[in-house]
């Protein structure tokens, strides 16, 4: 009976992690919805909204210590406990890049945007789909997919350097919209992170389902070593 109040508990955590994620990816497509509309009051609730997000992780993280403490939880379950803590941080991290890009929206105010964004609004959904797959893989301890997902980090790299290659030439062409092409650089380099913490999160699975320690590189591979 314990084993089966433990387990639930346990599976709870996984659930508040699921619900965490979700709140995340919207709060990115948001961020950069609003910055591509031009809607201030959309950032200003979606930055009222982070309040949301990091209360969720501190409950998140606060179950799991008292799970810790209680159950005293065996190797495995201790790495999947383990992996609830870290992947919250990675999340509530997310949410703040999300909140950054609400900020510059606001920061740029009434001003047109120097041109229809569509290399950031792609940026933001390949972000988005890699974090959405990399709880999956964690909630499925699916290893070959939380090997796969970090090799499309590198399509949000090139991304974002075609981001910095388009906006240094509005800067040369008119050297008094270097504000706001450093404004959108920020904004990119948030959403170039935030692919950079789903490939974290993949790490963890890996070290949640084999105990290895992995640094994943652009293609997918990495330096492993044991636990």
């Amino acid at each position: 009976m314990l084993r089966v109040a433990y387990e639930r508990e346990l599976q709870r955590l996984q659930d508040e992690i699921l619900i965490l994620g979700s709140l995340v990816e919207d709060a990115l497509i948001q961020a950069v919805d609003g910055l591509r509309k031009r809607d201030l009051p959309a950032a200003h609730r979606l930055i009222a909204a982070d309040r949301r997000l990091n209360e969720q992780r501190f409950a998140i993280e606060n179950a799991a210590l008292v799970l810790i403490a209680t159950q005293q939880p065996m190797a495995g379950d201790l790495r999947v406990i383990a992996a609830v803590l870290e992947i919250a941080t990675e999340l509530e991290r997310i949410g703040d890049y999300a909140k950054g890009i609400a900020r510059i929206n606001l920061l740029l105010g009434e001003q047109p945007l120097l041109k229809p964004l569509l290399d950031i609004p792609l940026m933001a959904e390949k972000a988005r789909y890699m974090l959405h797959r990399s709880l999956d893989a964690f909630v499925q301890r699916d290893v070959a997919l939380a090997r796969a997902i970090p090799a499309e980090d590198d399509e949000v790299d090139a991304l974002y350097n075609q981001v910095y290659r388009e906006l240094l030439t509005y800067i040369m062409a008119d050297p008094r919209r270097i504000d706001q092409a450093n404004h959108l650089l920020w904004v990119a380099h948030n959403l170039e992170r935030a692919a950079d913490r789903a490939t974290n999160i993949c790490e963890r699975v890996i070290f949640t389902v084999t105990g290895e320690l992995t640094e994943m590189d652009g293609d997918g591979n990495g330096l492993t070593g044991a636990a």
